[in-house]
């Protein structure tokens, strides 16, 4: 599966903000999937991941309550609305396939494949 990110931007703090994946295949289902963030001078890290359905998902405790992850099967998307944005979440943000599909429980994925990563700045 090939993934495509897009959303990215400068922002306020407070602002909201959603980043949108999309996905080339008919696999797509068959993941779960996720977005991980990567601050300069930072290693990526986990921020969330949803299952097939949708209907379960997990978040990093940075992000729990003020993003959401959610998908469209239908349309090979994968989106993650995220709001009260605050300067720490400046980063560049990737979304990934796990071919584990333990994304969605906080188990460690097996990332498949990487989107190319979309900035999000966010200014004091």
């Amino acid at each position: 599966v090939q993934l495509q990110a897009s959303g990215g931007g400068l922002v306020q703090a407070g602002d909201s903000l959603r980043l949108s994946c999309a996905a080339s295949g008919r696999t797509f289902s068959n993941y779960d999937m996720g977005w991980f963030r990567q601050a300069p001078g930072k290693e990526r890290v986990f921020v969330a991941g949803v299952n097939w359905t949708g209907k379960s998902t997990y978040y990093a405790d940075s992000v729990k309550g003020r993003f959401t992850i959610s998908r469209d099967n239908a349309k090979n998307t994968v989106h993650l609305q995220m709001n009260s944005l605050r300067p720490e979440d400046t980063a560049v943000y990737y979304c990934a396939a796990d071919r584990s599909n333990r994304m969605h429980s906080g188990g460690p994925p097996i990332i498949a494949s990487w989107g190319q990563g979309t900035l999000v700045t966010v200014s004091s």
